[in-house]
């Protein structure tokens, strides 16, 4: 644990600074990382000691509260935002209540701006879901020795920007091999092996949660049930509802031991002043 001013000067500790992480590469050790989207899945990721996390900006504050010493990204996605000030003024905003980096799809020039003022700024590279149009849909990256020289390329372009961490998503994990020691950019795995400093898988994929599709991602692999547990959940909830229904409508229910009684005597006494009203 590190002890450090966090960026909104406030006194803290990290299980890892950005200087731990770019320290990593060539060590051998090989990182956590997910992604809590609520406080159950916080609790869980903390209590199961992922190292890393990334998180929505509206749980910035409670995950700090939450996990006050793990490293936090957050960021903001390609739409939310319009010019390059309106970036930096929301980045300076989530650094000062306790970001650790910065996630942003914008262009190199934004994110060198984000860089130049001391934002550990993270991007993406290779599968991106925002841009699958300009991919003719969601697919692999770096099967080819040409389209692997490009994202060696894109590293170097991100390297000059200043970026220092990047998600490098559904990439041949050949390429990472081959690349990883050669950026100084700290590598975030998303279905590209690991040959990266960190590997990131969601937290639903992690879980067995079904996803929108009800069919997951090559990349993912569930550790867990937990989409049959919701089911489960589902049917007994449908279950218990079905029979509150039908004794509701019986006239069976509340129960006697539902009900609230009057003291002994006191039924008679306020029927008599009832007719006497």
């Amino acid at each position: 644990m590190k002890r450090i001013y966090d960026f909104g000067r406030r006194p803290a500790k990290r299980n890892y600074t950005v200087a731990d992480l770019k320290a990593l590469k060539g060590s051998g050790q090989t990182l956590s990382m997910s992604n809590p989207a609520n406080t159950p899945e916080l609790k869980a990721c903390i209590e199961a000691g992922i190292d890393l996390m990334v998180i929505w900006e509206e749980n910035l504050d409670e995950s700090r509260e939450i996990a006050p010493h793990h490293f936090l990204g957050a960021g903001s996605t390609w739409t939310q935002l319009g010019t390059s000030d309106e970036i930096l003024a929301h980045a300076v905003g989530l650094m000062g209540r306790g970001a650790d980096m910065y996630y942003t799809l914008r262009s190199f020039d934004v994110m060198e701006k984000l860089a130049n003022e001391g934002i550990p700024v993270q991007s993406h590279i290779g599968l991106i879901p925002t841009f699958a149009h300009w991919a003719g849909g969601l697919r692999a990256y770096g099967r080819t020795a040409d389209e692997a020289m490009e994202i060696w390329r894109n590293m170097r372009r991100l390297e000059d920007a200043g970026v220092f961490a990047v998600e490098v998503e559904c990439i041949a994990e050949e390429v990472m091999a081959a690349v990883n020691e050669k950026t100084s950019l700290v590598t975030f795995s998303l279905g590209s092996g690991n040959h990266c400093d960190a590997v990131f898988s969601f937290v639903a994929d992690v879980c067995g949660e079904p996803n929108e599709e009800d069919k997951p991602p090559r990349h993912a692999h569930a550790f867990g049930e937990v989409g049959r547990l919701h089911k489960q959940i589902h049917t007994e909830r449908v279950a218990a509802m079905k029979a509150f229904h039908d004794e509701t409508t019986a006239g069976s229910f509340p129960y006697p031991a539902n009900n609230i009684s009057m003291h002994d005597g006191e039924h008679e006494k306020f029927l008599e002043a009832l007719d006497n009203e």
